[in-house]
């Protein structure tokens, strides 16, 4: 059973501490600063192990070069070779043995044509666990920065077909605002009111709104809701054609977060 804890970076990134339960060697995914993660090592006393990336954004990868110059630590991420420091690419179906978890790999563009997932089924407290970078976040998506919609709706199907009680480790925390959307999308959706009421807690408290599991995310999340009618008639009122494929209604409510 892995151990998941969240590393909080820059303004509202976390970047994913795991290791096995009762071992030191730890391994983190999405470091784009090296400074938070050598805090935690030293405060934990523990060893870095490899690093995992999703996608080559900064805020996800600046801290590579720094937690490797003084030691042999395999980095996992897309076979991308415009990021610097990948040991060892990852595909699509790539299955890969990290802190002695089984992890399979998912190519999930959409945000970035890079993008990738990382799931495993010995996550913690007996439930698989998936890191989905800026693919899928609690309540939310990632903005369509390099990817289209379809890719997007494909990579958000791959992702809702696994088991419903995988907990989700998205990198930010975006839960807050984007229960707020998801609201504006289903207003009767009975689910979300009482995500955003649970959330509002954690926050004033100033504790993580995250993992989220999969079951929660197919409840509240309208980007995994795009074939749901409330959603569909919300995507109609913002200009979506009648009879609209799914990846439609997706991109037509994706436009509508972008300028909410």
């Amino acid at each position: 059973m892995l151990t998941i804890t969240p590393i909080p970076a820059f303004n509202d990134n976390y970047i994913w501490m795991f290791h096995q339960s009762g071992s030191s060697d730890v391994f983190v995914v999405d470091p784009g600063d090296a400074q938070p993660v050598e805090q935690a090592l030293k405060q934990q006393q523990c060893h870095l192990a490899g690093i995992l990336i999703t996608h080559h954004h900064y805020d996800h990868t600046g801290g590579i070069t720094a937690l490797t110059a003084d030691g042999d630590i395999p980095v996992y991420g897309p076979d991308n070779t415009n990021i610097s420091g990948i040991t060892h690419p990852l595909k699509d179906g790539s299955e890969v043995m990290i802190a002695g978890a089984q992890f399979t790999v998912f190519a999930t563009p959409g945000h970035t044509l890079d993008h990738i997932a990382y799931f495993t089924a010995s996550g913690e407290q007996d439930s698989p666990a998936l890191f989905c970078g800026d693919t899928l976040f609690s309540a939310g998506c990632g903005r369509l920065f390099e990817g289209t919609a379809e890719q997007m709706y494909s990579s958000l199907s791959t992702l809702a077909a696994l088991p419903a009680n995988t907990l989700i480790y998205p990198a930010h925390e975006y839960t807050q605002a984007n229960l707020e959307f998801a609201l504006a999308v289903e207003p009767n959706n009975q689910n979300i009111i009482k995500r955003k009421f649970e959330v509002e807690m954690l926050r004033q408290r100033l504790e993580p709104s995250l993992p989220s599991s999969l079951a929660t995310e197919l409840a509240t999340n309208p980007f995994l809701r795009s074939g749901q009618a409330s959603v569909i008639d919300a995507a109609l009122q913002k200009g979506a054609q009648p009879g609209a494929s799914a990846s439609h209604v997706l991109r037509v409510i994706r436009e509508w977060k972008d300028q909410f």
